[in-house]
C-alpha cells in the first residue's frame, strides 16, 4: 500500500466527463396535485445514476408532470395518464449522453393505487 488516500467518487479523473454532463432535464409539475414527491423521488434517481446532470423544475398546470430532456418533449402525464418508470428515464438520458436520437417514453406507472 502507498499510503495516499484513493480517488474520491466526488469527481471525474481528469480528462474523463461526468455522467449526465451536457444533458439538461425540465421537468414541469403540478404542485397543487401534489407531483411534488413524484419529481424529488425522480431527480434523486437520475442524479444517483448521473451526477453531472442539470436538473430543473418548474410550475405546470393541472395534472401536468412533464419532461424535456436537450428542450425535447420526451414524457407527458397530461397524454399519457400516469408518471414515467424511472429505468425509461434513465434509458433516454443515456440516449441524450451518447448523442442518439430520443424517442417518447409512451409507458407510464398508474399515478395512484386505490386499495
Amino acid at each position: 500500500m502507498s499510503g495516499e488516500p484513493g480517488p474520491t467518487s466526488e469527481a471525474p479523473p481528469p480528462g474523463e466527463i461526468e455522467p449526465g454532463s451536457g444533458v439538461r432535464i425540465v421537468v414541469e409539475y403540478c404542485e397543487p396535485c401534489g407531483f411534488e414527491a413524484t419529481y424529488l423521488e425522480l431527480a434523486s434517481a437520475v442524479k444517483e445514476q448521473y451526477p453531472g446532470i442539470e436538473i430543473e423544475s418548474r410550475l405546470g398546470g393541472t395534472g401536468a408532470f412533464e419532461i424535456e430532456i436537450n428542450g425535447q418533449l420526451v414524457f407527458s402525464k397530461l397524454e399519457n395518464g400516469g408518471f414515467p418508470y424511472e429505468k425509461d428515464l434513465i434509458e433516454a438520458i443515456r440516449r441524450a449522453s451518447n448523442g442518439e436520437p430520443l424517442e417518447k417514453i409512451t409507458n407510464s406507472r398508474p399515478p395512484c393505487v386505490i386499495l
